[in-house]
């Protein structure tokens, strides 16, 4: 079956080349010049995977991308940022709303290609029917993407839902940070280590009383103890 690409640019050159470009490599694609009208499809449209540039004429990328992360719906779905700043703060910054990668312009569209690729890829591992539980209170559904405290479905990013089933999938194992990052982004980007920790703090707030069993070993990294 067909991925389905989501590409939101406003200059009408780069839609078309990385339309042709993705197409050819047999995605199907979606073109959207300004947020707006993005964000109005999708309320009836799924994509498995968004290509968002940061400089959009009626809305900042970073707030299109924040919006994504805190709608159930859209959550999970992975996201690559284009850009024509190359400053490692905003990278950072796009990295711990959720985004899956970072572009920046000028680029090859080949790599483009496959960049959507491998993020699809790194996304699609966790796609699986599997169950992971922690004690009686935590439940990871690998198949649905989902967790739930308590019985209680909680709202997690797909960075955020990595971190966890990594953790979980040996609990006891300690998880150094360049592991995490390393199953989060491979070895396309160099990121800061304090990236992890910032979304470890988040995950830790949204699983409450639960947050007790991510365990920080000074000086290692993380991991799962029950």
């Amino acid at each position: 079956m067909q991925k389905f690409i989501a590409i939101i640019d406003d200059e009408p050159d780069i839609l078309d080349l990385v339309s042709i470009n993705l197409k050819k490599a047999n995605f199907h694609v979606e073109a959207f010049e300004n947020a707006e009208s993005f964000l109005r499809f999708i309320k009836s449209n799924k994509p498995d995977l968004i290509i968002l540039d940061l400089m959009l004429p009626d809305m900042d990328g970073f707030e299109v991308c924040k919006v994504l992360k805190s709608k159930s719906n859209f959550s999970s779905i992975p996201i690559i940022m284009l850009t024509a700043r190359a400053d490692e703060t905003e990278k950072v910054l796009g990295l711990e709303l959720g985004a899956d990668d970072y572009v920046t312009k000028p680029f090859s569209p080949r790599e483009l290609v496959a960049r959507v690729k491998a993020v699809l890829r790194r996304h699609g591992t966790t796609e699986m029917d599997d169950l992971i539980t922690i004690r009686d209170t935590v439940s990871i559904d690998m198949g649905k993407h989902e967790v739930t405290v308590n019985e209680k479905k909680i709202e997690l990013t797909s960075t955020e839902f990595k971190i966890l089933s990594l953790l979980a999938s040996r609990k006891g194992f300690v998880f150094s940070r360049d592991a995490i990052l390393e199953h989060l982004w491979g070895n396309e980007k160099t990121v800061i280590d304090r990236t992890v920790d910032v979304h470890i703090k988040h995950l830790r707030e949204k699983l409450g009383t639960a947050s007790s069993f991510i365990k920080n070993i000074r000086g290692l990294g993380y991991k799962i103890e029950e």
